[in-house]
Order: structure tokens, then C-alpha cells, then sequence
């Protein structure tokens, strides 16, 4: 076995793996797992332990490394785990020196690789061929954040907002466009705070500008999730103008109650994310809407909840990200008045069934259109608003115009008619 790496959580988190593999590798390392955690959630740090122990019992002469968000806040727990023979920060996971051999085998104090990652202030532009297996990439250009949301600890994590330069994106694009692949998807911890620390303090929009307009032959371009309040007016003009940029946003919602909004520390109101959607809808009809939405968040009453519930529909929100909420140590909703768990994971279950409902209703309005359908793997690819389409037969890599034939459990079923223009 050389290196392998298991990953958790976010697509930023996808990314990384990808360049770490790279770097362990560089640095001479075989024989190795390596587990890039997720802290967003309590459960999130426990299957991350979970994992752990397993690939101990299954690989027992490997070396197990820990590293990600989990690792960044809770370093010292999970160097005490004896399955564990290196801890790493989140920064330094990204560098072929915290991989050398000579790492390894060290006592507790040495065991534990964790830097203060308040104190990171660059993120480097690490650029990769493309990703195993995969015909979509994503490309990081943007990591931590300087907002302070109530409910997370992620800033804690990631340290501050900071981001890529605009040229290194683009090459990393055209890297990977001239390797092949069909779509690029950009992605961060907060994206559309990309920009203010960079010269000349460009924007997300701007960003996404320069890459449609420097790499012509890339064919799709999807951006992973925004902060809607943060959406500046370049990103606007290219949602209206580019039809590169995929009709498909996934917004940073959190829930659809004011006060509830106002005690997570978010700087938007229901009225504002309603809003925002309404003017991209303008901008380009067939655009659809995922959101991430807590469910149970400390103080949620009924009527709270069921403005969150109502927005689902009154939104036409079609891809849901649902959690319910769990206590982060450290952060402002951990001391608040909590929901019980059974009220909160009830309340999930209510808004996954809503949106399940949502997404069969798109998936029905799309029988008998023609979609553009990039095939992934295993004849499955996915439309371009991000509906999962079988094509039997379709080869991994292909855009096609698929005509759809039929609504499947998890997307759409369809049949090429011929490659995309």
C-alpha cells in the first residue's frame, strides 16, 4: 500500500486530499492512511474516530495520520488515540515536510503537529493534474473565515478569510481543462469573501469572470456554495451573461426565521435570501437552489421552525443539505437553551421529506427536455443544474444532450441523442 487518504465532509476537504496524497507521496511516505477530518458537527468528530479505529484493525502495519478540522481543534484527543501515530494541522497538511519518515515514532508532544492557524495569513495556490476517478474537479480559492456565526467552529479550524490569486486559479483551470476534465468546481470555506486580501481586492465574480474569459475551452464551471449576502454584482452579470456558469447555487441559508437567524450571528434576513433568489431566478430562469439548513438550533420553537419549513417551498429549494443541530465546546449556541435531540432530528426528518418532495417536482418538470449531462462514471452523470442522470451505456467524461425519459428513485433516467454542442 503507498498512501491512501479517507476523507470526511466538505468538497474543500476533497480538494485537499487530492494535494496531500501528492505531498506525502513527494515526501517519500508509503504505507500510510491518511483521515482528513470534518468538525462541523459532534458526529462529524466521532465517525472521524470511528474511522480511525478501523483502519487500524484493518491495516495494522500502516501509519495512520490525522489531520483536517477535527484535528485542528481537538489535536490532543485525538493524539492520545493509540491507533494514531501522527496528528497534523490543517495548514500543515498541505506541505511534503510534515510527511517525511522521520516524523514518525515520536513521543505525545512531538506526536501532535497542530500550529496556531489564526496566525496563517496565505494560502497557497496548490496545483494538481486532476482528481482519480473523477471528469468534475474543484479547485480551492479561497480558505478559513472571519465571520463568527454562533453555531461554528470552523473559523477555529480554518483560521481567517484568505485566498488564492486570481492567476494561479486560472492555471490550475486550464491544468485541468487541458487534462481532460469537463467541469471545475470552485470551492473554500467561505468563498464569496474571496478577494479583499489579494492586490487590487478582486471578488467572486470578478474571479469567475476571468476564468471563463482565459480558459474558453473549459465547458462547465459550478461554484460550490455562497454566503448570498456576499454576492457581488460581477458574479451577477455573470450568472446573466455566461451560460458556462451552471444554473446551480447552493446558499448558506441556515434556517428561515429571523430570530433565529439573529441568534446564529448570520448577516441575512429571510427577506434578503427570498430576494437574492428571486433576482438570479431573473437573471437566468432554469436556475435552481440547494441550501444548508440547521434543524433545532438552540431557542427554535414551533413557529420558528415552521418558517424554516415554509421557506423550503416558498423558496422552490430543490437540493437540501439538512443537519440537526449538535453542540460545538467553544462556541456561543453550545451555552445557549439547547432543543432536545429527538425534537431536532424530528425536525430534520420534516425538512428532508419537504425537499425530497421539491426535488421529485424538478425531476418531473425535466421528462421530455433535452439536458446537457456530463457522464461521470458507471453511465451516471449530472445535469447541469446537479440532478443525477442515468444514461445507460454513456462512456465517463462525455457531455452529452440527453433526452429525459423518466424520474428514477435518486434523479433522472435518460438517452443520448448526441454529443453537447
Amino acid at each position: 500500500m503507498a498512501v491512501e487518504t479517507l476523507t470526511f465532509g466538505c468538497r474543500l476537504n476533497a480538494y485537499e486530499a487530492e494535494v496531500m496524497k501528492v505531498e506525502a507521496e513527494k515526501a517519500g511516505l508509503d504505507n500510510a492512511i491518511i483521515i482528513n477530518t470534518c468538525a462541523v458537527t459532534a458526529e462529524a468528530v466521532r465517525q472521524a474516530r470511528q474511522a480511525v479505529r478501523k483502519a487500524r484493525r484493518d491495516n495494522p502495519a500502516a501509519r495512520i495520520i490525522v489531520t483536517g478540522c477535527a484535528a485542528q481543534t481537538e489535536a490532543r484527543s485525538f493524539g492520545e488515540m493509540a491507533e494514531v501515530d501522527l496528528v497534523i494541522g490543517n495548514h500543515d497538511k498541505m506541505q511534503a515536510a510534515s510527511y517525511a519518515p522521520m516524523v514518525f515514532g515520536t513521543p505525545l508532544n512531538d506526536k501532535v503537529q497542530v500550529n496556531d492557524i489564526m496566525s496563517v495569513r496565505e494560502t497557497a495556490g496548490h496545483l494538481i493534474e486532476g482528481m482519480d476517478g473523477r471528469t468534475r474537479a474543484f479547485v480551492q480559492v479561497q480558505n478559513g473565515c472571519d465571520h463568527r456565526c454562533t453555531f461554528c467552529i470552523i473559523p477555529f479550524g480554518r483560521g481567517p478569510s484568505r485566498s488564492v490569486p486570481m492567476g494561479l486559479v486560472v492555471e490550475q483551470v486550464k491544468k485541468l481543462v487541458g487534462n481532460g476534465y469537463g467541469e471545475v468546481v470552485l470551492t473554500g470555506v467561505d468563498i464569496t469573501s474571496y478577494g479583499p486580501d489579494l492586490p487590487g481586492a478582486p471578488t467572486l465574480g470578478k474571479l469567475t469572470q476571468s476564468i471563463l474569459r482565459h480558459v474558453p475551452d473549459l465547458p462547465r464551471l459550478r461554484i460550490s456554495s455562497i454566503d448570498s449576502i456576499e454576492a457581488d454584482e460581477a458574479l451577477y452579470d455573470a450568472v446573466a451573461s455566461e451560460h458556462r456558469l451552471m444554473p446551480h447555487m447552493h446558499l448558506s441559508l441556515q434556517s428561515g426565521d429571523d430570530m433565529i437567524l439573529k441568534r446564529m450571528k448570520r448577516r441575512h434576513s429571510r427577506a434578503d435570501a427570498l430576494a437574492i433568489m428571486a433576482k438570479l431566478r431573473a437573471l437566468r430562469p432554469d436556475m435552481v437552489f440547494g441550501a444548508d439548513i440547521i434543524a433545532g438550533f438552540p431557542t427554535e420553537d414551533a413557529a420558528m421552525f415552521a418558517n424554516t419549513l415554509a421557506i423550503v417551498s416558498e423558496a422552490d429549494l430543490t437540493h437540501l443539505h439538512v443537519f440537526p443541530y449538535s453542540p460545538r465546546e467553544g462556541t456561543p449556541a453550545a451555552r445557549m437553551p439547547q432543543v432536545s435531540q429527538t425534537v431536532a432530528r424530528d425536525r430534520a426528518r420534516q425538512l428532508r421529506a419537504v425537499g425530497a418532495a421539491q426535488f421529485r417536482a424538478l425531476c418531473d418538470s425535466r421528462v421530455g427536455q433535452i439536458e446537457q449531462v456530463l457522464i461521470e462514471h458507471d453511465g451516471l452523470g449530472r445535469s447541469e443544474q446537479f440532478v443525477p442522470v442515468s444514461v445507460p451505456g454513456a462512456q465517463p467524461g462525455a457531455l452529452l444532450a440527453v433526452r429525459i425519459t423518466g424520474v428514477a428513485r435518486d434523479g433522472l433516467v435518460g438517452e443520448a441523442v448526441r454529443d453537447a454542442a
